[in-house]
């Protein structure tokens, strides 16, 4: 690799002749087309492009479901509505929708703690100084940039740069390692992407390798990157590659082959890729940059960076964005930075200032009835542009049909469809097809999809981390956006996070009583068409499935020797240890969370007491032998836990609890069972190599004991002989016990 690419900023001459050479026959067809423009419609306003699109990937959803033999939930849903009684509401008519209307007041906080130092110094010795970071830039042209990268900036009606990008461009120019963390919105793809094609722009041409790898922890925010990367590339030669599951392996593999400039990847499939592919390296890499890098330095993803750091090369630049960048430095430390530059934008503003926040307290008694209140809100008052975040993929789907039902257009964005119908979901959004769009964490993180006015969390997210992405979906860019959450009496920390972070600014939303319950017969009486269109689906699955095992065999028996040729596809770990990784950090956060040291309200324990009343009515009802055994596994529990006790207090026993003498005593009684076993030919004794010297040591032993006991027997006969001197003996000298006790 040319060591003017990787450490040496270009000259000026560099840059003069890869303009001259490659755009001036651009800039003839540029002001041919303005002039033409100018000539029909003077007073037209140039129209800017969109930084990304889905368009490539919706056309084939068609032809998928044509393939697999399965029809779409939404036709499921129109044949369910034909067979649907129920009158629904009318959004626009206020009488039909009830005579209340929703209200809002200030949210009071039931109680008030001052978290002393809970924002730690920043200022680590691990970090580089950056006191001399101008976060300010009046245009792009003064970043330094070349004419085709300001030609595409003002193509996509970028202006100004935003403080991240007029901070982070002239520093990546430079070489420098930095990790950048601004508020959701602000553009970070941007601020990393510019200064690598500024950077590619000047590379050995001849020397076709992958220089550049961008990792994102989503497929969908890979897409986008890539798109963005495409457009901000395209009046250069600077080729991008996008490699994530649920795509075509062929292709991926192809692309991967050309030697592409970059490459936009999720972390495990490039891995595969660079295990099981012929001809694809990572040995001329210059630059690694993660976006959302608090994601993947997490639990789910840390094995696979540290493959990946080890397959890269260790000269090479580094950079991390995140709008919450993690404080761990031992984390940092791993991925080989060298005096990284801590950027963060806007440090002030935690929160974007044209954001509004309300919360909708759901009390226990109308947790069965939250369905209810999602409707209400969403046939009254947010109806257009509103993205809802639901906690699992099968309540996602439960909302997207009840939503079908009730006549309002959604989609659907989780982890049990194929990458095409989640790339298609949010095509439907973004072209305004669809009102609202229905998704898991998959789309808390990077997307940047214009016009989203509301977002609304249904489920509340796990931690206040988790809340700023999901809200960071709205008020991008400076404009307008409403967040609202759904809590519960269990959130209550979480309450105190947001109400914290949002200051006097939080609201508390109140649904109409009225509309709650209308809502809630109406899907009552929806409920036998939901379980129409599940049975559907999951009759379709398993048909599905059933073909997909036939076809297998058919192909495993048609080319057999093909198959069993090919290499084994390795990885670095496999899906089932994922798992159970992911399951031991959640029982350890479950444990944490429920430790002795923490003080849980009364209305915890009492739900913790009924919980644990309910586990032991289901244990009578069971079989008496499944009984026995629960009982047997607790009294072991107890057991050890109460070892680890006496353990940790210093009380001098073994593993099993049990004192050193209790113990010699039952192996002495062990052995010597033994040994008579192996005397009366019970137990036929092995031979073994590695016991040769076992029999000798036993056997030395029970001579010594069979001695002992033979001497005693003689003395002991002796003894009578001595004392029993002068009288005879009959031969017959038995006396029974009852003689002696009639005496």
């Amino acid at each position: 690799m040319a060591p003017s690419f990787v450490f040496e900023p270009p000259s000026d001459e560099e840059y003069s002749e890869a303009e001259e050479e490659d755009y001036s026959d651009g800039e003839e067809e540029e002001e041919e087309q303005e002039e033409q423009e100018a000539s029909v419609k003077p007073s037209r306003a140039r129209t800017s492009q969109s930084p990304w699109d889905f368009a490539s990937y919706s056309e084939t959803v068609a032809e998928e479901h044509a393939r697999r033999s399965t029809t779409s939930v939404d036709e499921k849903i129109s044949k369910a509505r034909q067979q649907l009684s129920v009158p629904l509401p009318d959004p626009d008519d206020a009488s039909s929708s009830g005579s209340e209307s929703d209200r809002q007041e200030d949210y009071k906080p039931e109680d008030e703690e001052d978290d002393v130092g809970a924002n730690a110094a920043e200022n680590k010795p691990f970090f580089a100084s950056s006191d001399s970071t101008s976060f300010h830039a009046n245009s792009f042209l003064e970043l330094n940039l070349s004419r085709p990268l300001l030609r595409a900036c003002e193509k996509l009606g970028y202006v100004k740069p935003t403080p991240i990008q007029a901070a982070c461009i002239p520093l990546a120019l430079s070489g420098r390692d930095i990790c950048g963390s601004a508020i959701t919105g602000s553009g970070k793809t941007a601020a990393f992407a510019l200064p690598t094609l500024e950077r590619l722009l000047f590379r050995p041409k001849r020397v076709p390798a992958i220089r550049v790898l961008v990792l994102t922890p989503a497929r969908e925010l890979a897409v986008q990157v890539h798109s963005m990367i495409e457009k901000l590339a395209q009046f250069t030669d600077i080729r991008c590659c996008l490699v994530v599951g649920g795509l075509s392996l062929k292709v991926q593999e192809a692309a991967l082959r050309s030697m592409p400039d970059i490459v936009v990847a999720t972390p495990g499939r490039i891995i595969d890729h660079l295990r099981n592919s012929m001809s694809v390296d990572l040995d001329d890499l210059a630059v690694l940059i993660l976006d959302e890098a608090d994601r993947l330095l997490e639990v789910g993803f840390s094995a696979e960076i540290r493959e990946l750091l080890r397959v890269c090369p260790k000269r090479r630049q580094t950079m991390l964005f995140s709008a919450t960048m993690t404080e761990e430095v031992d984390e940092l430390v791993q991925l080989s930075l060298t005096k990284p530059l801590r950027l963060s934008a806007d440090p002030s503003a935690k929160r974007p200032v044209t954001l509004t926040e309300e919360v909708v307290r759901i009390r226990r008694m109308r947790e069965l009835n939250q369905e209810a209140v999602l409707l209400a809100l969403c046939t009254k008052t947010f109806r257009e542009r509103v993205i809802i975040f639901s906690g699992t993929k099968q309540a996602a789907h439960r909302l997207k049909i009840l939503f079908g039902l009730a006549g309002l257009k959604a989609a659907e964005l989780h982890g049990n469809l194929t990458q095409v119908q989640r790339l298609d979901a949010l095509e439907l959004f973004r072209r305004e097809k669809v009102d609202f769009l229905i998704a898991t964490d998959v789309a808390a993180r990077g997307l940047d999809i214009i016009g989203v006015e509301t977002v609304i969390n249904y489920a509340c997210p796990r931690d206040l981390t988790s809340y700023v992405h999901r809200v960071g979906r709205t008020a991008r860019a400076g404009k307008e956006g409403c967040a609202v959450t759904f809590v519960t009496d269990t959130d209550r920390s979480l309450l105190k996070a947001i109400a914290k972070r949002a200051g006097s600014k939080l609201r508390s939303r109140i649904v109409a009583e009225q509309s709650i319950t209308k809502w809630s017969q109406i899907i009552e009486q929806m409920e036998d068409q939901v379980a129409t269109i599940l049975r559907e689906e999951s009759e379709e699955t398993a048909l599905r499935r059933a073909e997909m095992e036939a076809t297998k065999v058919e192909n495993l028996i048609a080319h057999r020797d093909e198959i069993y040729s090919r290499p084994k596809r390795t990885w670095i770990v496999t899906e089932k240890e994922k798992k159970e990784v992911v399951k031991a950090s959640k029982a350890s956060g479950e444990r944490e969370k429920h430790s002795g040291n923490e003080v849980i309200s009364a209305e915890q324990a009492e739900e913790l007491k009924m919980k644990e009343k309910r586990k032991r009515e289901r244990e009578k009802n069971l079989p008496r032998k499944k009984r026995r055994n629960l009982e047997a596994a607790r009294e072991m529990l107890e057991e050890e836990n109460q070892n680890r006790k006496s353990e940790g207090s210093g009380t001098t026993k073994d593993k099993t609890g049990v004192k050193l003498v209790d113990l010699g005593y039952r192996r002495a009684k062990a052995v010597k069972a033994a040994n008579k076993a192996m005397d009366t030919g019970k137990i036929v004794k092995k031979d073994s190599k590695k016991s040769n010297r076992l029999p000798q040591r036993t056997q030395s032993r029970t001579d010594e004991m069979q001695d002992l006991f033979q001497s005693d027997m003689s003395q002991g006969k002796k003894d009578r002989k001595s004392g029993g001197v002068g009288k005879k003996k009959s031969k017959n000298s038995f006396k029974s016990k009852s003689r002696y006790k009639r005496r």
